[in-house]
């Protein structure tokens, strides 16, 4: 998703991203948001981003989906709602980390198996933890996936 709304315009996942662009004014040392009327060109282009990015991410769910997130205001939250909803809480990616680390770690090529079938489920578990922000350098990868072939190799 984050590839398909950058190459619409990189302000669009920046709101998803940050939320919503609200231009302001200073008034008596405070910060006060400028009334829509105000608001110049820049600002207003700014502030649609938010906008076509709660399109684009309504018109990529299901109905079921959609229910979940539409009473979300801005782009952000309706990303970072589907965020908990489909990956889980912070605590959960962890104990899924930890979970695909020892996935990983443990990883030996089964009796009758084939290279195949062994470098699909270790390019499975080196996706999965790649996705969950690990990272293993190939030399490494290429070490491991040697080790854990069987003796017939």
């Amino acid at each position: 998703m984050k590839i398909f709304v950058e190459s619409l315009d990189k302000g669009i996942w920046d709101a998803i991203e940050n939320g919503p662009f609200i231009p302001k004014f200073q008034k008596d040392g405070s910060s006060i948001d400028k009334p829509w009327s105000q608001w110049t060109d820049v600002e207003n282009k700014k502030a649609k981003f938010d906008r076509i990015a709660k399109n684009i991410i309504t018109s990529a769910l299901n109905s079921d989906e959609f229910f979940r997130i539409s009473q979300c205001s801005s782009a952000k939250e309706m990303w970072d709602t589907s965020e908990v909803t489909h990956e889980g809480t912070n605590d959960v990616k962890r104990a899924r980390k930890h979970t695909v680390i020892q996935e990983y770690e443990m990883f030996r090529m089964l009796k009758g198996e084939s290279i195949a079938e062994v470098q699909k489920r270790f390019t499975h578990i080196i996706d999965h933890l790649m996705s969950l922000g690990k990272t293993i350098d190939k030399e490494e990868l290429n070490i491991k996936i040697l080790k854990c072939l069987d003796r017939s190799w």
